[in-house]
């Protein structure tokens, strides 16, 4: 039987009072298993409904056996010839494990690309292969308790030995079905594991991964991960996996999609009015009352941007709009000693007789200076000279400071502005 908690000792005075008990901290709720095993008419290891209830998007599962005794339907062969498709999207990535550097070889392929790759250390990946097998697509089954809709693609890989694509993550769910072979895969489930990219190469990998837990999967093991878990498989000798894959758009592209179907359905009549306009306070300044008006005309759109973001869109899109030529430069910034020496020579600058410029404050001394889309930081006097004039002679005082001459060089490389023709020397 549990013990009586003991009463408070009185003291001689007067009768003790007892403490307080401090506030004990919430623990997190502990994570649901990590390994489960697969049974007759349960695939998942449990019921369909609560492996959405505790894991789907939330928790990694390993299945152990979840499809024992499945048949690979496609050969490595079989997925090499697939690769060799013009209209089929496929990927080789080289490991080079001693400096640990995973390099990508694009598809298509041909049968030389094959007998040339060494022993070991690559991987191929063929994307949407349920598309080309309708043997593959019969793994889809598997996760028949998900929407149709949901599903994107079986992405097959073949790995040699200590074939992978190295660490990253996924931004969508996936189920990871061993096919032939032994792979091992290693995550982590860490909440603030790291997630930065490494630079410089044409594959999204992590620049640090630590790994929390490990598995080798053997054929017919499921490994499902939620979306933006770091993880590494590696081939444990020749082995192929069935990646079923998830469509998850991003919210950028859920609301362009809505915008662009909401826009074919808009009378071209409702456009931008101000019909409340005062005097510009300076010429091409987007003042607060514009980005008001533009917030109330886009309705709930505007309620998730911010005002610096609404600001920012908003002196992109109107100097750009309806304009009746492309701008470009040679795409070389100049260097600033350049600028400065072209402005030394006597050469005035020119604004572009097709580009548009609008600018917002920044503080005092501040602007951000909007031309044909582009946008640009310099001192507010800079912005107020281009908005005004379309020509600034080489000795104005805006030209002046360092980073006036660093917008302007920006400003050259995309056509925006340029110098007049030397003057010519008098005789």
């Amino acid at each position: 039987m549990p013990k009586k908690p003991a009463q408070p000792r009185a003291s001689n005075s007067q009768s003790a009072r007892p403490r307080p008990a401090k506030p004990r901290a919430h623990a997190r709720p502990a994570a649901p298993a990590l390994e489960v095993n697969a049974s007759n008419g349960m695939p998942l290891g449990m019921p369909p409904s609560r492996f959405l209830t505790r894991y789907w998007q939330k928790h990694p599962l390993l299945i152990r056996g979840a499809l024992a005794g499945w048949q690979v339907p496609i050969t490595p062969e079989d997925l090499a010839g697939l690769a060799c498709e013009e209209t089929v999207l496929a990927r080789i990535v080289h490991r080079e494990r001693k400096r640990a550097l995973w390099t990508l070889q694009p598809g298509p392929y041909s049968e030389a690309t094959f007998t040339g790759l060494p022993e070991r250390d690559w991987t191929l990946l063929v994307q949407d292969v349920d598309k080309w097998d309708a043997e593959v697509a019969c793994l889809l089954d598997f996760v028949r308790f998900l929407p149709t809709w949901r599903i994107d693609d079986v992405m097959v890989s073949y790995a040699t030995d200590g074939g992978g694509v190295g660490p990253h993550i996924d931004q969508y769910d996936v189920f990871l079905v061993q096919g032939i072979g032994r792979r091992r895969w290693s995550i982590n489930t860490e909440r603030n594991a790291p997630r930065a990219l490494r630079p410089g190469t044409d594959l999204k990998l992590l620049a640090e991964f630590a790994p929390t837990h490990s598995f080798a999967l053997e054929p017919g093991d499921v490994l499902y991960l939620p979306p933006d878990v770091p993880h590494d498989g590696v081939a444990e000798g020749a082995c192929m996996t069935f990646s079923i894959g998830m469509r998850a758009p991003a919210e950028s592209e859920l609301l362009l999609d809505l915008a662009e179907h909401l826009a074919e359905h808009m009378p071209d009549t409702q456009r931008y009015s101000d019909p409340d306009l005062r005097p510009a306070r300076a010429r091409g300044l987007i003042d607060s009352a514009v980005l008001a008006r533009v917030r109330a005309q886009l309705g709930p759109f505007a309620q998730r941007i911010k005002a610096g973001e609404l600001a920012l869109w908003f002196g992109r899109m109107i100097t750009r709009y309806r304009s009746a030529a492309l701008i470009a430069g040679n795409g070389q910034p100049a260097s600033l000693e350049q600028v400065r020496a072209m402005l030394l020579s006597g050469r005035a600058l020119l604004r572009h007789p097709f580009a548009r410029f609008a600018w917002i404050e920044h503080g005092a001394e501040g602007a951000s200076l909007f031309a044909a889309g582009h946008m640009v930081h310099c001192p507010r006097a800079l912005a107020e000279a281009l908005c005004a004039n379309a020509r600034i002679e080489p000795d104005d005082a805006v030209l002046r400071d360092g980073s006036a001459l660093t917008a302007l060089r920006d400003l050259l490389a995309v056509g925006c502005v340029q110098f007049a023709r030397a003057p010519r020397k008098r005789a």
